[in-house]
């Protein structure tokens, strides 16, 4: 409280709430471009029959994609952690491979060699293929953390051992799982270039479509407002489900490591399912990209564009990262350590702003720049903002995950002894959440080098990426073309795959 009496707000909410503020610029463009429609006109555009096709689309995707990452990311990071399946080690770096081939990238290796994948089902394999390892490393981690007590106790009560998981162990994992399906439902909201190429249209392709025929279209951001409500409702959904259940602890519990489960009979059959899902992730593009380097007829290796492309697809990702890991640290602490009304709202409407298409967030702070300040327009500031606003989900999740599994009285220790705050949070925290602080990190470069249109419309001229050249080629029909930029765009995100990969190692389980 200030001495008139007024309530003062602590500049950690304060910094907050400027986080905030700056990631709903491209949403309070939307509210005020449906607002000022008039009730009229925005009727007509919202109750149309293409609407409805539009969102049953987009729904059928989102509730099939969730669903086929969930089982496929949970299921397979139980098999990696908890079983006796041989070479866990290089299953785990397999498994989280798919993270370094973007999902558009994906795509064009299946289209490219049938066009059987375009169509509803075709969508929700590819694009679970790209992202279900999003579900699988926050619960290889998760799995690593937990003590085996529970699981113990449970044993020693007469639980079998798949029930003593299920119920001593999986609770546990929830967090893990809803922020990971989580991150997956808002990239579907979100994605336009796999889905663009599959040719199944959700909203972020029919956004596309409007506002390339015109910057100001009214229909473009009816869709948009349709989506930022469906993002809503998914943030609603995975707020109800985490509950309010704290998971920090101190210690390891018994320091016993798990038994691993025999696989016996069933383990050529894991290895067998295990072999089919890494075909299907790394082998149909990685062979497409093959094939099209040597038979294409368009294929060609432009030395200066490419290096040229590489240099900035890098640069912008770093300095990307660093920007939107920066604007999620106040959020998460908020969230974690100052549990309240205020800090959830906070923590919520950072994630709105993620399932709006690159393209209308692009458009947002284009206009905004234009009026407010005319210098920034298409300039190096607001093409970082444009990626905070984008990708500081991907941040803010790793970074929650590690922040609720450190323990508060440790703090509380530290401050006892007279250290400050700020010392405290450098001395005992921040070493505790830099694995998670480095894995938000490494997702958002692996999502800032693979960005599109955003990065179309907002880069500086004569800036180019990876993603920029791929796509200009590969819309066009020119595979050849286009793969080089690919093979180009998964070695630029390995580093940061396998940075995500060391970060959430399997559990080892003694023998």
């Amino acid at each position: 409280m200030t001495r008139t009496g007024r309530p003062q707000l602590s500049p950690l909410l304060l910094t907050g709430l400027v986080v905030v503020v700056l990631a709903l610029i491209p949403l309070g463009y939307v509210v005020v471009a449906t607002v000022t429609m008039g009730p009229h006109e925005l009727g007509a555009l919202l109750w149309r029959a293409r609407v409805g096709e539009l969102l049953g689309n987009t729904l059928k995707l989102l509730v099939g994609t969730v669903l086929v990452t969930t089982v496929l990311g949970v299921g397979t990071a139980v098999l990696v952690s908890r079983t006796d399946l041989p070479g866990r080690g290089w299953w785990h770096a397999l498994l989280s491979a798919p993270l370094a081939v973007p999902a558009f990238v994906n795509s064009y290796g299946w289209v490219s060699l049938t066009s059987d994948v375009q169509s509803y089902l075709g969508a929700v394999l590819v694009i679970s293929l790209s992202y279900y390892p999003l579900v699988y490393l926050p619960v290889v981690g998760a799995l690593a953390t937990l003590e085996a007590a529970p699981e113990e106790v449970a044993r020693s009560l007469g639980r079998s051992r798949t029930r003593a998981f299920l119920t001593a162990a999986l609770p546990r994992l929830l967090p893990a799982v809803l922020g990971g399906g989580l991150l997956v439902g808002l990239h579907v909201l979100a994605e336009f270039g796999a889905l663009q190429l599959l040719n199944y249209p959700t909203f972020t392709t029919a956004i596309y479509g409007q506002y390339r025929s015109s910057f100001t279209s009214n229909a473009g951001t009816v869709l948009a407002s349709v989506l930022v409500a469906l993002c809503i409702v998914l943030l609603l959904i995975e707020l109800l489900a985490r509950g309010r259940r704290r998971l920090d602890r101190v210690g390891r519990g018994t320091g016993r490591r798990p038994e691993p489960v025999p696989l016996g009979r069933f383990r050529p059959l894991a290895l067998l399912g295990l072999l089919g899902l890494v075909a299907l992730t790394l082998g149909v593009p990685l062979y497409s990209l093959t094939h099209w380097l040597v038979v294409g007829s368009s294929t060609a290796f432009p030395v200066g564009d490419l290096v040229g492309a590489l240099v900035s697809t890098l640069g912008l990702a770093a300095a990307g990262a660093a920007v939107t890991v920066v604007m999620a640290m106040p959020l998460a602490w908020l969230v974690v350590r100052r549990r309240g009304a205020a800090s959830t709202v906070l923590e919520r409407a950072a994630y709105i702003a993620n399932a709006l298409p690159g393209i209308v967030v692009a458009l947002a702070l284009i206009t905004v720049s234009i009026r407010v300040v005319p210098s920034l327009y298409q300039t190096l500031p607001v093409l970082l903002l444009a990626y905070a606003v984008l990708f500081l989900p991907r941040a803010l999740v790793s970074v929650r995950s590690s922040l609720e599994h450190a323990p508060v009285l440790l703090d509380e220790v530290s401050r006892s002894l007279g250290q400050s705050t700020w010392a405290t949070f450098r001395r005992v925290t921040l070493p505790l959440v830099s694995p998670g602080v480095g894995a938000g990190a490494a997702l958002v470069f692996l999502a800032i080098s693979t960005e599109l249109t955003a990065t179309l419309l907002l880069s500086p001229i004569g800036t180019d990426t990876l993603a920029t050249k791929f796509w200009s080629a590969s819309s066009s029909v020119q595979y050849g073309a286009a793969a080089p930029y690919a093979v180009l765009l998964i070695l630029a995100a390995l580093p940061a795959t396998v940075m995500l990969s060391r970060q959430a190692r399997p559990q080892e389980v003694s023998r």
